[in-house]
């Protein structure tokens, strides 16, 4: 074969892929993968879409090989960079894997091993494929280290896992990836758990080393702004199945089947207004230290602010401490710098800003689970941060909290039943009417209540999601806290446990904070919205106001990075972004 019909072979090609699983076909469960075939060019870029389940990861796993050794049942035709994974020896897939093909996971702090530093893991990538030596396996972890543009890569490489943030462990992570200069990068949900800043800076890496290197991208996701600009074709996937295919724009655009078109219908989109009744007032106080920059905007239903406020917070500092420094001293970290917010009765008030901007720090203060370090937490005028023991107890009954991840926030050893019960119990409910109660708060949020007994791993994520809902409406909370409770949802699982949360606090008039790095959610839930970013709240106003017309640099910044579903938008708004990275600008 000459190297021209090398450049024209797919570097991925798959063929009729069949992946089942023993314990569930067995149960008359659909396949996991049924008669998928595509094909990758050299270079080329390709979305794989759709719902958790769809079978997109067991494909991009299969891709390199990883079902061996587990009892998926695996038949058809794959081949990567010429190896015929399913049915070449292992020690060849082996050698395949990293340096033909290199994955990029979801959660890279589970990937990276806590316990080496992360120059040493790259280096040992490169080591194990190339023979290198230790020192020149160093100088290669640097290399990359920097082509990933982590700054100070020299002193970097010696940094543990855990000392990076989320977005430089990401970096690093593909910095790994890198080493052996793949021809195809598969990345497994890259931008999932990132916020909107630092997604765009992965999604315009993920570009960058594309057209500099040549590699070929696989993006396994089920958000459809991310693959927007970042791929060539889109293959959208529904139980094991293709659906559809084409190039992004095509797809994106004008889709041709029914269930794209649902999907798309699900995106929240930040340049598009929601279509939902206004529950709170909109006008709003100024905020501490960070007042020049917020703004009081009057809405629609404008009530008595003294009867309608559930809580408030004056000048709330919290402080931690920080590494100890060059004179023995620790530093104070200002994690919330002088807040003032008041939250009504039945409003949504979105807080958002980008990682370690203090936004769930300010949501533990408000449900009690941390005290600040100044200021008041005023609930119903009774400030919590002075209160301790039963009374304590007793007024954070009426503040409740929905978690990010509920697989973490449910005990895996208790029923559902027990869990949602659990509040009820604190609250001195009866014995007679728990039961009642939990398999009412199951119908309320769309689940069977004759699933009470069983356990949170029987429910998929969006269900325990949902349980955790019901738990926390058990105690008939005032205010509902949410924390990043979509993020780690599909499109149309998110947009559904969206609707509940709206129905709920219709139904039951409690007040919601809803805390995000994503803006685009926030616009489709809330009626006012607090920006924050280091510690303080630097623009607050009604929802509307502030998306069509946001005053601050900040909130305009945030606003750019978040993905759009137009191709072409997509990549101006990258040249765009890279323009503004240069140097000496």
């Amino acid at each position: 074969m000459t190297d021209n019909d090398d450049l024209l072979r797919p570097v991925v090609s798959v063929r009729d892929l069949r992946i089942g699983f023993p314990g569930a076909t067995a149960a008359g469960a659909p396949l996991a993968v049924d008669g998928l075939s595509f094909d990758l060019p050299p270079g080329g870029g390709l979305g794989l879409v759709g719902e958790s389940g769809s079978g997109k990861t067991v494909t991009a796993l299969t891709l390199l090989g990883l079902h061996r050794g587990t009892d998926a049942q695996v038949s058809g035709e794959v081949e990567v960079a010429g190896v015929p994974v399913l049915s070449a020896p292992e020690e060849k897939v082996r050698r395949m894997r990293g340096a033909e093909v290199a994955m990029i996971f979801q959660d890279p702090l589970s990937a990276f091993d806590p316990y080496y530093r992360v120059g040493d893991q790259i280096g040992e990538v490169y080591r194990l494929h190339t023979g290198a030596g230790r020192r020149a396996a160093r100088e290669r972890a640097v290399e990359v280290l920097d082509r990933v543009h982590i700054p100070d890569p020299h002193r970097r490489v010696d940094a543990y896992p855990h000392e990076l943030s989320g977005g430089m462990r990401q970096r690093a992570l593909i910095a790994m990836a890198l080493a052996c200069e793949p021809r195809v990068l598969v990345a497994d949900e890259p931008t999932t758990a990132l916020d909107v800043t630092v997604q765009a800076q992965i999604l315009d890496l993920l570009a960058e080393l594309r057209a500099d290197t040549g590699m070929a991208l696989i993006l396994v996701t089920h958000d459809l702004g991310v693959v927007a600009g970042s791929v060539d074709d889109v293959l959208v996937m529904s139980a094991g199945r293709e659906v559809e295919r084409g190039p992004t724009a095509r797809v994106l655009g004008a889709p041709s089947a029914a269930y794209t078109r649902r999907l798309l219908a699900a995106v929240p989109r930040v340049d598009v207004a929601p279509d939902r009744a206004r529950a709170g007032s909109t006008e709003s106080g100024e905020s501490g230290e960070s007042a020049g920059a917020s703004r009081v905007t009057a809405g629609e239903g404008e009530r008595d602010a003294a009867d309608d406020v559930v809580m408030t917070l004056r000048g709330v500092h919290r402080d931690f401490p920080g590494r100890r420094g060059r004179a023995g001293r620790r530093e104070v970290v200002h994690a919330v710098a002088g807040v003032d917010l008041d939250l009504r009765r039945g409003e949504v008030l979105g807080v958002v800003g980008e990682s370690g901007s203090g936004k769930t720090t300010l949501a533990r203060m408000m449900v009690g689970l941390l005290r600040p370090s100044a200021g008041d937490v005023l609930l119903g005028g009774t400030d919590l941060a002075k209160l301790s023991g039963r009374r304590l107890r007793e007024r954070r009954r009426e503040v409740a909290m929905v978690f990010q991840d509920p697989a973490s926030s449910l005990n895996p050893r208790h029923t559902v039943g027990d869990s949602i019960a659990e509040p009820l119990r604190v609250r001195g409910a009866r014995r007679s009417e728990i039961g009642a109660t939990v398999a009412d708060l199951l119908t309320r949020v769309g689940l069977d209540p004759h699933r009470a007994g069983d356990y949170p791993h029987e429910f998929s994520g969006g269900q325990r999601q949902r349980i955790g809902i019901a738990r926390a409406l058990g105690g008939r909370p005032s205010v509902l806290v949410c924390d990043e409770p979509v993020s780690a949802l599909d499109v149309t699982t998110q947009a559904q446990v969206l609707e509940l949360i709206d129905e709920l606090r219709a139904e039951y008039g409690f007040a919601v904070v809803f805390v995000s790095h994503d803006l685009a959610v926030v616009r489709q839930v809330s009626d006012r919205v607090a920006v924050m970013r280091r510690g303080e709240v630097v623009e607050l106003a009604d929802a509307e106001v502030l998306y069509e017309d946001p005053r601050h640099e900040y909130t305009r910044a945030l606003l750019a990075a978040v993905p759009v579903l137009d191709p072409e938008l997509a990549r101006v708004r990258r040249a765009e972004r890279r323009q503004l990275a240069r140097p000496g600008r």
